[in-house]
């Protein structure tokens, strides 16, 4: 890998069989003096010759479903089969070829039956060996796993009787690459963001007039900036407890027995491992592997769960995963025809949406150490403030405080550990922020939030994400939270084609001396010999004073403690060079900074 050993290995699967042959019958050739019993799945299993028909129970284990796993393997859309159904399938070799043609069953919500009329035993090695995921099985993709492990069983059946055939959808299967299949190819998808005249307003915007905030475009929306200082909300936020209007993000609802599934194919981060009352942190991309957007997603119950987007991306984004939804845009470009037959089987809304009525939900964040008392010393049940004490982090649960029906999750912006994500419906908003003023959290606006993040070095979409520099999430140094191991998500070829000649990454950097011009973004970072290894993506004030940054950085400079130096405003310095100049010209001078940790030392909890 690029830091470290690769976890994983994988080999091609007639290799993997011939080794462990060859190895039986040199165990063989020799004896054995112990009794090491009968030889038989899942101890030992091996591939002979024979191609006789075979049936075979397909079973989940642990939390991987039969379907999940069938789903990867097969044309057919397994999760959609109802208790009973029978379809006609083909398994295909990762080339292309047949393997075996037959039918599949579903025998009730856990097991299916699939029959095969020949090759029993190359199928049956073929499901046992992708279920123990050390087979490759798309040569593109080392990287990828089948959901496993299931449980395969042989067992002694009846071919299954097929009905009418119907068409299969158009869906991805092992071998799929290799199949001549004929559709059409779906266009891609476009987005040209609408010119609006007037700014939009949130449900707290009078309040922060009120407040006397300073108030400015964002996103579209007219935003407090700040409502004392930058300084003096930044210190509230590290010391004590700040409140934070983002009502402005957008929050998208997504239920139904298809969510995961549909969930999964558009994000980089495995949905699947989010239990009941966990969340964690994602990507949408494109089918190039271009960053959407950076999200958030949130499992409430079995089937559902809640995504929070970032307000300059929110109707791009609602677009998109509408038209990804209707099979109408290209998601793959190995296979431009395919769907996600999951999303015929989930609902999408928008919470910000008034048609979404008593389930609206906007987002206020409330961050720092004060914060859990706060919470604690509003009115509720013993049962809902244990649930509040309790919640660890990036955990979410749904309780009533202080009279407001809220969704609260320990999660933020701002890299506090003792941080709340609170989200309710509009028309109490403004309640809840003054509650919670008057409870002693300090109102801050976006300048802080901006200065917070860039210290605790999260990115941000325009700047460390996407933006001038076309930044990815391992760019950004977030590449743990896309799960190469998943066999599909949108962008994963082009992610991958960018991670094998990618050579930098964003750093946080800080300037050496106090009251130096701040940095911008543009700006150039030089080593010791002047080369530039780097360029600004964002900069503030940190808690100390001094100028903190975060820079794209190659990687021959990314260690920390290297030091660097910043030509600060670089925009606005003249390029003449050095011929003509004269006793009293002035010439750039860099300002000498240092590279930091990429995060800062982990607070306590």
């Amino acid at each position: 890998g690029r830091k470290r050993d690769e976890p994983r290995a994988k080999i091609d699967f007639d290799a993997l069989q011939t080794a462990k042959n060859r190895a039986r019958a040199l165990a063989a050739s020799v004896g054995i003096d112990t009794n090491a019993g009968d030889e038989d799945y899942p101890h030992f299993y091996y591939l002979d010759s024979a191609s006789q028909p075979a049936a075979l129970i397909i079973q989940g284990m642990g939390d991987v479903t039969a379907a999940r796993f069938l789903d990867v393997i097969l044309p057919n859309d397994a999760s959609g089969m109802a208790v009973g159904e029978v379809q006609a399938t083909e398994l295909y070799e990762p080339s292309g070829a047949l393997m075996a043609s037959g039918a599949i069953k579903r025998l009730d919500a856990a097991r299916y039956q699939l029959y095969v009329e020949s090759n029993g035993s190359r199928v049956a090695n073929w499901l046992w060996s992708l279920s123990d995921g050390f087979v490759v099985f798309d040569p593109n993709d080392v990287y990828a796993k089948v959901p496993g492990a299931v449980d395969v069983r042989i067992v002694q059946a009846e071919p299954l009787t097929v009905p009418e055939p119907r068409p299969l959808p158009a869906k991805a299967f092992i071998g799929a690459h290799g199949v001549a299949i004929k559709r059409e190819p779906l266009p891609k998808f476009t987005w040209i963001e609408p010119e609006t005249e007037s700014l939009k307003s949130t449900p707290l915007t009078e309040l922060h007039r009120r407040l006397g905030a300073k108030m400015a475009p964002f996103a579209g929306y007219e935003m407090p900036l700040w409502y004392s200082s930058v300084s003096a909300e930044h210190e509230a936020v590290r010391k004590a407890s700040g409140v934070f209007d983002v009502t402005h993000m957008g929050v998208f609802d997504v239920q139904g027995e298809g969510a995961a599934a549909f969930l999964d194919a558009v994000t980089t981060n495995d949905v699947y491992a989010l239990a009941v009352g966990e969340s964690h942190y994602t990507y949408f991309l494109d089918v190039d592997g271009a960053p959407l957007d950076d999200l958030m997603i949130y499992r409430l119950a079995e089937d559902h769960y809640l995504v929070v987007v970032n307000a300059s991306n929110n109707d791009k984004n609602w677009a998109w995963l509408n038209a990804v939804k209707r099979g109408e845009v290209l998601i793959d470009p190995a296979l431009p025809w395919r769907v996600i037959p999951a999303a015929a089987r989930c609902t999408l809304r928008d919470l910000r949406d008034p048609a979404s009525g008593a389930d609206q939900r906007v987002d206020i964040a409330l961050q720092g150490a004060g914060s859990k008392a706060i919470l604690l010393g509003m009115y509720g049940s013993e049962t809902d403030k244990a649930a509040v004490a309790n919640l660890p982090w990036a955990g979410v649960v749904r309780i009533n405080l202080g009279g407001f029906d809220l969704i609260i999750s320990r999660t933020g912006y701002t890299g506090e550990r003792i941080a709340y994500e609170l989200f309710v419906h509009p028309d109490q908003a403004a309640a809840l922020f003054e509650a919670l003023m008057a409870a002693g959290a300090v109102p801050c606006g976006l300048a802080a939030r901006d200065s917070l993040r860039i210290e605790a070095g999260l990115p941000l979409y325009g700047h460390e994400l996407a933006g001038d520099l076309a930044l990815n999430p391992a760019d950004a140094g977030f590449g743990a939270y896309v799960k190469l191991y998943k066999p599909f998500f949108v962008g994963k070829a082009g992610f991958l084609a960018h991670e094998r000649v990618r050579d930098a990454e964003i750093a946080r950097f800080r300037l050496i001396n106090k009251g130096a011009r701040p940095p911008h973004p543009g700006d150039p970072l030089v080593d010791g010999r002047g080369r530039v290894v780097g360029i600004v993506t964002s900069c503030a004030l940190d808690s100390e004073g001094y100028q903190l940054g975060q820079a794209y950085v190659k990687e021959v400079s990314l260690a920390p403690d290297t030091a660097v130096a910043v030509f600060c405003g670089s925009d606005r310095l003249k390029a003449n060079g050095y011929q003509g100049l004269k006793f009293g010209d002035k010439l750039p001078i860099p300002e000498p900074a240092v590279i930091l940790s990429r995060f800062p030392a982990p607070k306590k909890s």
